[in-house]
């Protein structure tokens, strides 16, 4: 077997929650992930020390196998991932390193159905259009990939979530809703401890296109309009959450990379 390569923390910390991230894979030993509240964002769990099965991973991502320091645990991870043909690699200095560099986490919320090692499952009201398509966006690119996500008539929602073992959100009640000025999506940020400037910079523009505060930042608006343009584009809800999924990414992306970038044409004299 070649011998695996890693993956320095400087390469990886800037690109989570965008396309081109990594899939990281947390193969902590069980003690060490019990130990813990916290994890890398979009991470998915896979204790190779309790299973030699190898995890279920969505095809054509890079993987990154962590561990607490980026050592023996983490290499053989990714040597074992490596054996079944996927181009993997370790993180060099573990979650430990990644956190001392500043580098984003999630906090594990038990009670919000979010453990690190098993998929969410979320039920909110029908025909969504900002917020509660924004919530999505946010958990399955920093929470938990493999979240489930359900829309249902607004009497339903707490009945459906008790039925099927899943968290409301985005309606009065519920665990993650509505506080004050702030949104849900702000909530959601609150709640898994999310902290960085270009997720700040979104917020601020979901809040103001939810709650028709359009002049805390000039992209709000245009949120609103193609959030508003798309619902009429797809009666189906899911159809609408996969149709904005790349709309979020873009706007994130502009939060991280791109917001003193201009443009400006002048025609020839």
């Amino acid at each position: 077997m070649d011998t695996v390569s890693s993956t320095p923390i400087s390469s990886a910390v800037r690109l989570i929650g965008t396309p081109d991230a990594p899939l990281f894979v947390d193969v902590r030993k069980a003690e060490d992930f019990a130990a813990s509240d916290h994890f890398i964002p979009g991470s998915i769990r896979w204790d190779y020390h309790a299973t030699d099965a190898n995890p279920a991973l969505p095809g054509g991502k890079n993987v990154v196998a962590y561990c607490v320091k980026g050592a023996h645990v983490g290499v053989t991870g990714a040597e074992k991932l490596r054996a079944e043909q996927l181009d993997a690699t370790y993180l060099e200095g573990g979650l430990r390193g990644w956190m001392a560099a500043g580098g984003m986490i999630v906090k594990k919320r038990p009670d919000l159905g979010v453990t690190g090692e098993s998929t969410s499952r979320w039920v909110t009201r029908a025909r969504p259009k900002i917020d509660r398509i924004a919530c999505p966006w946010l958990v399955r690119r920093f929470i938990d990939p493999s979240a489930q996500f359900f829309y249902v008539p607004t009497g339903e929602v707490f009945a459906f979530a008790k039925a099927n073992n899943a968290v409301a959100y985005d309606i009065p009640g519920a665990p993650l809703e509505h506080d004050g000025r702030l949104c849900s999506f702000d909530n959601f940020l609150r709640a898994f401890e999310l902290k960085s400037a270009a997720l700040d910079r979104l917020a601020t523009i979901v809040r103001g296109a939810d709650t028709d505060a359009l002049d805390l930042a000039p992209q709000s608006a245009g949120l609103l309009a193609v959030s508003l343009g798309m619902s009429k584009n797809f009666n189906d809800d899911h159809a609408m959450l996969d149709a904005m999924m790349p709309v979020y990414d873009a706007l994130y992306r502009w939060a991280l990379d791109a917001t003193d970038e201009t443009h400006d044409w002048k025609p020839a004299v």
